[in-house]
């Protein structure tokens, strides 16, 4: 038997190309799930939800659903090795339990985090909203 990977990781570079080729912005194509607790303070990607990992669990319900017709949910949390790997799964997780006729999404995981992707993006604007370097260097 075996076992399919829930969700697959992106890099920073396809992350920036993703936001730039939605003109529409977040919600239609493409949303980004920001799983970081107090260190979501000093910026964040444009549009992402912060859904914290030590309430994740009590809103997953609430996340699938409002997620369901979206194609793309790229996870993240500061240096996605274990919050958003983590939230990325029990979300998959979670969708196949509540959702079992819904069509297929592409679950992501953002390698490196916010921290990697603030790193080469932290001055676009159209990227990267509500930017503080004092958290971040």
């Amino acid at each position: 038997m075996s076992l399919t990977p829930v969700f697959r990781y992106i890099n920073a570079e396809e992350m920036a190309a993703i936001i730039k080729a939605s003109p529409d912005g977040v919600g239609k194509d493409w949303a980004v799930v920001d799983v970081r607790d107090d260190d979501f303070v000093g910026g964040n990607i444009v549009g992402a939800l912060n859904y914290p990992s030590d309430t994740l669990l009590a809103k997953l319900d609430e996340l699938v659903k409002l997620m369901e017709g979206v194609p793309k949910v790229v996870f993240h949390c500061a240096l996605s090795q274990v919050r958003g790997p983590k939230a990325a799964r029990r979300y998959a997780e979670a969708r196949s339990l509540l959702l079992k006729d819904a069509p297929a999404q592409d679950i992501l995981v953002l390698r490196e985090g916010f921290s990697g992707f603030q790193s080469r993006y932290r001055n676009d604007k159209q990227l990267v909203e509500k930017f503080n370097k004092y958290y971040h260097d």
